[in-house]
């Protein structure tokens, strides 16, 4: 339980059902907002439940925040949630409930999962707008048996309603922040404390000199702001040359690309396609799900898109879908020509 309004609610539908509930806090990072824990002392005293603390505040800072900086310092752009989802939430985390004894592990993910026929399937929230499979690719079978969402099949509105029924104090929160551990959102201010920067020549695809970056660490790829350039076009971030310390820059048209090659492979059914497959793909977040081809190589992927696909960033992850099904995903590496 966070202190907000979905794992609030998720934990009142399971003690309705009749489940025997406990509520356990991950403690993370030491300027969490304190009025969270306070609501959920609150809602746990409300439904009755015990409440627990567990400190992974070490685990995150190496597991995290480390990881996260030092994939900018390489030029490439991570994506923290689906790093501390893997590392804490579905592994330290579930580790420490099973040896708590608890049955299963119940969050306020907006996702589904499906019984086993073949094995269980995760799939996409009946609320798209909410929905959060993108996060939980790496997901497999041995933690899905034992993961429940409550929330995959209702909508926000749903929640909240359910939330001011109960008369629960999260009702009102806002949803929370895009990265947990950054004040503001301001991961620029956040990086230039904790990433070595160096300045660097900014360049065009043919390698012509167009001004000076202040770190490529402040950067990513589709980038517009922040450039510093007098162009008579707009121009874009395509590549951040780490082993050059160069700021490749272009136009809109040259952010566009097709094929990407992805590593650390993660299938939910535990077992890889053997020959290519058609997929619906999404290379970030808040990115829409497009038609392409995957084709397994050496434990990895090669993934070509119908429709090119706008600034494609090296080190955020492309989940692959069929239909609503999440079928797996990976931790971009390149684009190719």
């Amino acid at each position: 339980m966070s202190g907000g309004v979905d794992s609030s609610v998720a934990a009142a539908l399971l003690k309705k059902a009749g489940c025997e509930v406990s509520g356990i806090h991950m403690r993370l990072w030491p300027d969490s907002d304190p009025s969270a824990k306070s609501d959920l002392e609150c809602t746990c005293r409300l439904l009755d439940i015990p409440f627990s603390q567990l400190d992974l505040e070490e685990e995150f800072k190496r597991l995290v925040v480390d990881y996260f900086c030092g994939e900018y310092s390489l030029g490439r752009t991570p994506n923290p949630c689906i790093a501390c989802n893997r590392q804490l939430k579905f592994g330290l985390l579930l580790e420490k409930v099973r040896e708590m004894g608890a049955d299963y592990l119940a969050t306020g993910h907006y996702v589904r999962v499906e019984p086993p026929v073949d094995g269980y399937r995760l799939l996409k929230a009946v609320d798209i707008t909410k929905d959060q499979s993108y996060f939980l690719y790496t997901l497999g079978q041995e933690q899905l048996k034992r993961l429940l969402f409550p929330l995959g099949g209702m909508s926000k509105n749903e929640v909240r309603k359910a939330a001011t029924e109960l008369g629960l104090p999260t009702s009102s929160r806002r949803d929370s922040q895009d990265v947990c551990f950054i004040p503001d959102n301001d991961y620029r201010a956040f990086i230039a404390e904790h990433v070595s920067l160096k300045e660097g020549e900014i360049v065009d695809i043919n390698e012509k000199v167009l001004g000076k970056h202040d770190g490529l660490a402040r950067y990513t790829v589709g980038q517009r702001q922040g450039l510093g350039l007098d162009s008579a076009e707009p121009l874009y971030v395509l590549k951040l040359d780490a082993a050059d310390n160069r700021l490749v820059v272009g136009s809109r048209e040259q952010a566009l690309h097709n094929t990407l090659t992805a590593s650390r492979i993660s299938w939910v059914s535990g077992r890889a396609p053997e020959e290519p497959l058609k997929v619906a793909a999404r290379v970030r977040y808040k990115a829409p799900d497009s038609a392409a081809e995957l084709r397994p190589i050496n434990g990895g992927a090669e993934l070509h898109f119908l429709k090119p696909q706008w600034a494609i960033a090296p080190g955020q992850s492309v989940v692959f879908y069929q239909g609503d099904a999440v079928l797996g995903g990976g931790v971009i590496d390149a684009v190719l020509p």
